[in-house]
């Protein structure tokens, strides 16, 4: 049998308002699963509602638990080098700490060390220019004074860094940035003395397509799996990161390595031959 409804052709369409507090939850789940963009951008109350949520979800790390300003052992770590860093940490038995080759200083005289901030973004095309841009902004908020920042962009197309966030970097007493992605404007940074790492030159930026989604979070580097937190040193032969729950060890025998070195170079310049150094000191 025919529907009555539609026995003159005609369709009967009826809408049907939304149950009380449906549109908000669907604020809600959109906001704690990360969601960026949606209706509720176009209803004052609602993208309010968002934004509560969004923060609530994705909270701030406490970083004021780290603290990265007021750092014993960075100054220490920074009259080193990154080799005698990666012979102690293989002696105790952390031999992959390394990461890639393919990151390069933009400056081959600059040495960092400290505890990292860790920055996780990802692409996504959906987004557009005003989202990513604050979404960057929120990264660069975020920075604590005395970190190191490392960033695992998940990308190889555009620039991770450029002029603008080198100026807000250095004026919130950052000691460094380390990204395995790209930046741009490296003239303007270079005459800012700005130290940093990174994979690659482009003039291409982040918007509409890329942004920092996780802060304080593990990241990965390669093979090495780096934890907020962490520390690392930086020089002109790469960059090494050191478990925290390690540091203290590590920096004590950094300095017993390089006080045994100064004994070996010392012999060598004296005319100790190089079997004999070694056989001593059990350094070469």
């Amino acid at each position: 049998m025919r529907n009555s409804a539609l026995s003159d052709n005609r369709l009967f369409v009826k809408f049907v308002e939304p149950a009380p507090g449906a549109e908000e939850a669907v604020v809600k789940h959109a906001a704690s699963q990360g969601r960026l963009r949606g209706f509720w951008d176009d209803t004052p109350a609602l993208k309010r509602l968002w934004e509560e949520e969004y923060a609530r979800t994705h909270p701030t790390p406490d970083t004021a638990a780290i603290d990265f300003k007021n750092d014993p052992y960075g100054p220490r770590l920074e009259k080193a080098y990154s080799g005698a860093l990666f012979d102690v940490l293989r002696s105790l038995g952390y031999p992959h700490q390394t990461l890639p080759q393919t990151l390069r200083p933009l400056f081959t005289d600059k040495v960092i060390a400290g505890r990292i901030f860790t920055v996780r973004g990802k692409v996504d095309q959906t987004l557009d220019g005003h989202t990513t841009l604050l979404e960057w902004t929120r990264m660069l908020s975020k920075a604590p004074s005395g970190a190191i920042i490392m960033v695992q962009p998940n990308d190889s197309r555009v620039s991770h860094l450029g002029e603008l966030s080198t100026e807000t970097f250095l004026h919130k007493g950052v000691k460094g940035y380390i990204v395995d992605g790209g930046i741009r404007d490296s003239h303007h940074i270079a005459r800012l003395g700005f130290p940093v790492w990174y994979r690659y030159h482009t003039p291409c930026d982040v918007v509409g397509y890329w942004m920092p989604e996780a802060f304080g979070e593990p990241i990965t580097i390669g093979e090495v799996t780096i934890e907020n937190g962490d520390y690392c040193l930086a020089d002109r032969d790469g960059v090494v990161v050191i478990p925290q729950k390690i540091i203290e060890e590590t920096t004590q025998k950094v300095e017993e390595c390089l006080s045994t070195e100064n004994k070996v170079r010392t012999a060598i310049l004296q005319g100790v031959d190089p079997v004999d150094a070694y056989l001593k000191y059990r350094k070469f």
